[in-house]
Formats: structure tokens, sequence, C-alpha cells
């Protein structure tokens, strides 16, 4: 088992994070805390990098005014962003740190900013959603 793989894991455990399932060979896991509001979440530990994505909802037009007021709450996002899929059409919170000199502070801090980021915009989020 990489080393990397199994650091992140008893740092999820740490953080009490349920980890839903787990896939050793790609070195991927789905992760929840329902009650902050997280579910399904992906950590995958692609060295030299761990990445962290959230599919939040899908927006059902190409509206440059939701684009626009996505990437202003970008700019209030303590950790990760709002991304966009190649269809254009799943918005996903997305973080990446380093794997190297990875600790516990730095994955509380990314998925603290997610739950923070779920609190302070859910209407603004169902509201793109709807559009």
């Amino acid at each position: 088992m990489d080393n990397y793989f199994l650091k992140v894991k008893n740092y999820l455990i740490e953080l009490e994070y349920e980890i839903v399932s787990e896939n050793i060979d790609d070195s991927v896991f789905v992760i929840q805390k329902e009650e902050d509001g997280i579910k399904n979440l992906m950590i995958a530990c692609d060295d030299p990098i761990l990445i962290i994505e959230q599919y939040l909802f899908d927006v059902e037009s190409e509206n440059c005014d939701t684009y626009k007021k996505l990437l202003q709450i970008n700019r209030n996002i303590v950790h990760g962003a709002f991304v966009i899929d190649e269809s254009g059409k799943k918005i996903i919170f997305r973080d990446t740190l380093q794997l190297e000199n990875l600790d516990i502070n730095e994955i509380q801090g990314s998925l603290n900013s997610l739950v923070l980021l779920l609190s302070e915009y859910t209407d603004e989020m169902l509201n793109f959603s709807r559009q």
C-alpha cells in the first residue's frame, strides 16, 4: 500500500470522516460527513498531489452571469475553488495539496473551506442549479 494513501487514510479517520469506499490500486477515497454537507467527496493521491473534489450541482444553461458570480465567490473561498467539468454542466469544488509534506492541518483546512462554502452560499448554489 502506498505510504501517501495510508497517511491520508489515517488523517481522514482522525478527522472523523466516514470512508464510504476506497480503491487502493487507484489511491482514491470517497468520504462523507453528512452533518457538514459533505457527501461522496473524492480524494485521490496522485503523486505528487492530493486532489479533493466534491460535486456540487449542475448548471442547466451556459449563463455568463452564473459563471461570473461563481468566479466572484471563488475570491472568497479560503482553500480550493469552483471548477467546471469538461461538459460545462457540472460545478465541482476542487482543491489540490502537495503530498510530500502533507499534514493533517492542510487536509482539515481544505475540507473546512468546503464546509464554510456550503454553509455561506447554499442559497446561491441552489439558485444556480435552477437557472
